[in-house]
């Protein structure tokens, strides 16, 4: 490489690394917008509304939503539709009206929230494909690289289905939440400079493999957060449905969220949309390995725990379908997988020792 390229390819290393500075910084601003959406949310709206629409059989009865601005003037909002609780002991209950609370104040909150995301998925977009020129190749052969791309495609995920119409904005706090986490744990202890990749690395399988390992763990993420919302909301509508009466805090988050029903459909329709594609990823890594190694199976800790991800997920979709499993135990299933998930990443990378052992740090 002449000094020419490779001075600018250490430019574009310091551009991409400002762009992803610049990304957690409108993350940031994202951030706070999601807080003042649920801040600004009216509670007392959204209890009014619960407990017209509860007593509805159907979403034909339920009563349209109306929402007062700060002139007086009056909007009418669709009203929730009313689901069924997919688990044993099945109820009627309306999804919330989101965060906002079918507020005025807080859908526009709402909305710029999900515009802010929208920026800094751009722009930490174009952190990775900096990155990437930087190094002429894929921008995934370190934990750095892996981390800035998969919260890359987390957020694109998420921006695809709000674009197709999703009821999903519910998931925009957690999701820009854990984008920084991530984020601030890449650039602070998984940060590596860019550098050329390891022999067994250089290979189209790079782009094929880790790419689709990357975009199924970003969705099977999605799942596990709808997961975790599902398992409160239902501890909510039973502790209503026995006579309990939750706190007020809870009440008003948990009376804007989708139904439990929703929540537990959403998780496990994405879950089962890539499992497939998941499978396709550890079928790929393995006839990486035999053009690589000369074996497509030799028990290396990544391939052991890509397979135990495998087991996993399966399991909970097999469950999802015996009437004994459905509901809080598939749930707990599902986060149980994509806990194996995680492992696989970060444990796998930096405790245990193994040919994938490409940390960098």
């Amino acid at each position: 490489m002449t000094p020419l390229a490779a001075a600018a390819n250490e430019n574009l290393a310091q551009i991409s690394n400002y762009l992803i500075y610049s990304s957690m910084a409108v993350y940031t601003l994202a951030f706070f917008a999601h807080i003042a959406e649920w801040t600004f949310g009216s509670r007392s709206k959204v209890a009014r509304t619960a407990a017209a629409l509860t007593g509805a059989k159907d979403s034909a009865k339920a009563p349209a939503v109306q929402v007062r601005g700060k002139k007086g003037a009056t909007a009418v909002l669709d009203r929730p539709k009313v689901t069924t609780r997919s688990a044993a002991g099945t109820r009627d209950v309306p999804d919330g009206p989101g965060a906002a609370g079918g507020t005025v104040q807080g859908d526009l909150y709402g909305r710029i929230a999900v515009s802010l995301t929208a920026l800094a998925f751009l722009v930490e977009a174009g952190g990775v494909v900096s990155r990437a020129l930087s190094v002429q190749r894929a921008p995934w052969g370190n934990m750095y690289e892996f981390s800035i791309t998969f919260s890359t495609v987390a957020v694109g995920a998420y921006l695809v289905l709000l674009a197709l119409k999703k009821n999903v904005r519910w998931l925009g706090l957690i999701l820009v939440t854990t984008v920084l986490l991530d984020l601030g744990i890449a650039v602070t202890w998984l940060y590596t400079d860019s550098d050329q990749l390891v022999p067994a690395l250089h290979s189209y399988w790079l782009w094929i493999h880790v790419s689709t390992a990357i975009f199924c763990g970003a969705v099977f993420y999605l799942g596990a957060a709808g997961t975790v919302l599902y398992l409160f909301r239902d501890s909510y509508e039973s502790k209503l449905a026995g006579g309990g009466k939750p706190g007020g805090f809870a009440s008003s988050v948990m009376e804007r969220l989708p139904s439990a029903a929703s929540l537990d459909k959403f998780a496990y329709r994405v879950n089962a949309a890539v499992f497939p594609l998941w499978t396709f990823t550890i079928i790929a890594g393995a006839i990486w390995a035999g053009d690589a190694w000369g074996r497509y199976w030799g028990w290396d800790p990544k391939e052991v725990w890509s397979f135990v991800t495998w087991v996993a997920y399966a399991c909970y979709l097999h469950a999802r379908a015996t009437a004994g499993w459905k509901g809080r135990k598939a749930a707990y299933l599902g986060l149980f997988a994509f806990a194996c998930w995680i492992w696989n990443y970060y444990g796998v990378n930096m405790v245990l020792n193994g040919l994938h052992s490409y940390a960098g740090v």
